[in-house]
């Protein structure tokens, strides 16, 4: 694997940082997650501006400009020989001295891996996840705005050890008023009598490439779907359930809390909206 530093590509053996990188040190950065199919990279222009939307609002000033950092992708992506994969781009405030000013930090680091990825086994495409809520809540808007992607993702990795210890494969987060936000890694949506809702970006929902996607989709099938508050017991009670994320993609939820959802099977909605899915991802994306 040949990974991405500051504008050299190294072996994967000879990646390295410095300990000294307040990325490490303090979660101090912002990152994407980006898939390619067939050669392509998918919404590559839509990732690139919530990248540097992310940086921008913690005065994280990127050093190379979004045209050299598309070019500088799609390179990674050739020396990795790849057809399909995931890329992992991260921007780090750099290395500076121990503090927490990140003023003392010259120059930021900007690292892009692309690998292989596989968050869930293909089974559980079939028959959908086990979800768990969880203790911990997403951080409100004035602790740190849901829409920078940051390295510091301590927060969602709590979470998703709630949800294995209590044997789900997912982990639902609420907000500070109880409502639910989104997963661990995911957006979410439910199916109610043909209508699809998913919560709105002021319940703590992260502006989802996929969740993008989805939107698109049901337009396109002429399927209605509106943002609002959703609590468990919409879900529990929905007809069908379903998440969206990068790495994940589409995949049916099918229980929470020890409740089957819809019967406890994926439904038909949902089976539409990743058929469509998986065609926009075989059709559409910047070629490398």
């Amino acid at each position: 694997m040949k990974i991405h530093i500051d504008g050299q590509l190294f072996e994967e053996a000879d990646a390295r940082i410095s300990v000294f990188d307040h990325g490490l040190l303090y979660g101090d950065g912002v990152f994407e997650g980006i898939r390619f199919y067939n050669r392509r990279v998918f919404r590559l222009e839509e990732h690139m501006r919530r990248l540097y939307d992310s940086a921008g609002s913690i005065l994280l000033k990127i050093p190379i400009t979004v045209e050299e950092m598309t070019a500088a992708v799609l390179e990674t992506c050739r020396a990795n020989g790849l057809d399909d994969g995931y890329i992992r781009l991260l921007i780090t405030r750099g290395p500076g001295p121990l503090g927490l000013n990140p003023y003392t930090c010259p120059k930021p680091s900007v690292i892009i891996i692309a690998g292989g990825l596989s968050i869930y086994p293909e089974e559980a495409y079939r028959t959908g996840l086990v979800l768990a809520t969880c203790a911990t809540r997403r951080p409100a808007h004035d602790t740190l705005s849901p829409q920078v992607k940051s390295l510091n993702y301590l927060n969602n990795v709590m979470a998703k050890v709630e949800a294995i210890q209590a044997g789900a494969e997912e982990g639902l987060l609420l907000n500070d008023r109880g409502m639910v936000a989104e997963c661990t890694a995911d957006n979410v949506f439910v199916v109610r009598d043909g209508i699809i809702r998913t919560p709105s970006f002021a319940a703590g929902a992260l502006d989802g490439i996929t969740r993008r996607a989805v939107f698109e989709i049901a337009a396109s099938l002429g399927i209605a779907i509106r943002e609002g508050d959703i609590s468990r017991h919409d879900i529990y009670t929905a007809d069908e359930c379903f998440l969206t994320g990068t790495a994940a993609e589409v995949i049916a939820a099918t229980k929470l809390d020890q409740r089957l959802i819809g019967g406890g099977k994926p439904g038909p909605v949902t089976g539409r909206i990743i058929h469509a899915f998986r065609e926009l991802t075989r059709t559409t994306g910047t070629p490398f």
